[in-house]
C-alpha cells in the first residue's frame, strides 16, 4: 500500500516527567556554569507534595539543591499548594559522588556508560526531523504559551498526539490531532476544545503547511481533566525516551539523556549521532540517515559507527562515511570538545524534544555547506 499513517506524541512541560527532567538539567547546568568539569548524574522524582533528587554529583560548585528545584518548578506554573504540589513542596537530597569504579575510565577521556546510541534526520521538515513529532512538541509548545497568555484558564501538564497521513514515505495530511490539557473548572470542555482548535491546532498545522477539520481532533479523552501533575500521576527523570527522540519513528538507544554531563554517552553520543545525520542530509548526500555509534564504559572511541541511508543517498556509501569523518571525531573527548558540551545549554533540551532546536551544539549544519562541495564531487 502506497498510503500509511504514523503517529507521535509529545509533552507539555509540566508533565510530571518533564518537571524531572527539567530539575535534574537545572541542577546540570548550575553545576556546568561554576565547575565545567563537574560530574553529574541527577535523577529526579516527583510525587504528592514531594520533591526527591538522588544519584551522583561530584563538583567543586557549592549549590542549593532546594532552592533550585523550587525555582523551576514555580516557573512551570506548579504555585498552588492545593493542587497537592507546588514550589513549596517539601525537598528531600540524596546526592552521592560519583563511584571510583565509574571515574577511573572517565578521568582518562573514557566514556562514563556503555550502550549504543542512534541519530536520524530526514528532509521532511526544515526542522530535518520527522513530521509527527515536530508538530507534536509545535503542539505542546503552544500549549504552553497560550496557558500563559491567551488561555490563562489552562493549568500546567498536557499532552499532544499527531497522526500523519503519509504517501510513499511522503506527508501529505493530518488523519487526527489529540490534545490532553488540565484546566479550570469554570470551563467546558466544548469551550476548552473551540479555543485550542482555534490558537493552538490551527495555527500550528498552518505553519506546516497543512490543516485539519475540527471534528478530527480530540480533547480530553475522558471528558474532564482539572487536576495537573505529580499529586495525581507521578514523573521521573528519562522517563520520556521517545519523546525526547524521534517520536517513534526512528530507534533510539538504551539511555536516558537528562542530568547527565556529557562525559554519559547516552547523551552526548547520542547527539554525535545527530549530528552527523542531520549534515549527510543537509549536505544532500542522502534523503534520510540514521547513524549508530556504541561505546563501553572507559571506551575513548566507538566500538561500532554504523550509518544507514535506507537506499535514498546521493553519492557511494564509502564517500558518506568519508563525510561524517572528517566531520566530527567520535571519541568521547573529539564529541565533548567538538560540540562545546561543557556549557550549561542543557535546560533547552529538557521540555519539546531535544532534536530540532537550532540554536543548540550538535543542531548546527554550518560547515554542511562546506562539505557539500566534497559531497557533490563525489556524486
Amino acid at each position: 500500500m502506497s498510503h500509511s499513517t504514523f503517529t507521535s506524541e509529545s509533552v507539555c512541560a509540566g508533565h510530571p516527567d518533564k518537571i524531572a527532567d527539567q530539575i535534574s538539567d537545572a541542577i546540570l547546568d548550575a553545576v556546568l556554569a561554576d565547575d565545567p568539569t563537574g560530574r553529574v548524574a541527577v535523577e529526579t522524582a516527583v510525587t504528592k507534595d514531594r520533591i526527591i533528587l538522588f544519584g551522583e554529583l561530584t563538583t567543586t560548585a557549592r549549590l542549593d539543591f532546594v532552592a533550585l528545584a523550587r525555582a523551576k518548578v514555580r516557573q512551570l506554573g506548579y504555585t498552588h499548594p492545593e493542587w497537592g504540589f507546588s514550589d513549596q513542596s517539601p525537598v528531600e537530597v540524596y546526592l552521592q559522588q560519583q563511584s571510583p569504579e565509574i571515574a577511573q575510565g572517565v578521568d582518562d577521556n573514557g566514556a562514563g556508560d556503555q550502550g549504543m546510541m542512534f541519530g536520524y534526520a530526514t528532509n521532511e521538515t526544515v526542522e530535518l526531523l520527522p513530521l509527527p513529532i515536530v508538530l507534536a512538541h509545535a503542539l505542546t509548545r503552544a500549549l504552553d504559551e497560550v496557558q500563559s497568555t491567551t488561555l490563562p484558564y489552562l493549568r500546567p501538564d498536557g499532552k499532544a498526539q499527531v497522526t500523519v497521513i503519509y504517501d510513499h514515505d511522503k506527508p501529505i495530511g493530518i488523519q487526527q490531532v489529540t490534545i490532553a490539557k488540565p484546566h479550570d473548572e469554570s470551563q467546558t470542555l466544548e469551550h476548552v476544545k473551540s479555543d485550542l482548535y482555534r490558537h493552538v491546532i490551527t495555527p500550528v498545522l498552518a505553519r506546516y503547511g497543512h490543516k485539519i477539520a475540527e471534528s478530527h481532533i480530540i480533547v480530553n479523552g475522558t471528558g474532564v481533566w482539572h487536576h495537573p501533575g505529580p499529586a495525581v500521576d507521578a514523573g521521573l527523570t528519562g522517563r520520556k525516551i521517545v519523546v525526547d527522540g524521534y517520536g517513534g519513528y526512528a530507534r533510539v538507544g538504551g539511555g536516558a539523556f537528562s542530568g547527565k554531563d556529557p562525559s554519559k554517552v547516552d547523551r552526548s553520543g547520542a547527539y554525535a549521532a545527530r549530528y552527523l545525520a542531520k549534515h549527510i542530509v543537509a549536505a544532500g548526500l542522502a534523503t534520510r540517515a540514521e547513524v549508530s555509534l556504541a561505546y563501553f564504559i572507559g571506551a575513548k572511541q566507538s566500538v561500532a559507527t554504523e550509518i544507514n541511508t535506507f537506499g535514498t543517498g546521493t553519492v557511494p556509501d564509502a564517500d558518506i562515511k568519508d563525510f561524517a569523518d572528517r566531520l566530527l571525531d567520535t571519541s568521547v573527548k573529539g564529541i565533548v570538545t567538538g560540540l562545546n558540551l561543557l556549557q550549561p545549554i542543557y535546560a533547552a533540551t529538557a521540555a519539546y524534544g531535544h532534536f530540532g532546536k537550532s540554536d543548540l551544539p550538535w543542531e548546527r549544519t554550518a560547515s554542511a555547506t562546506t562539505n557539500n562541495n566534497a559531497g557533490a564531487k563525489a556524486k
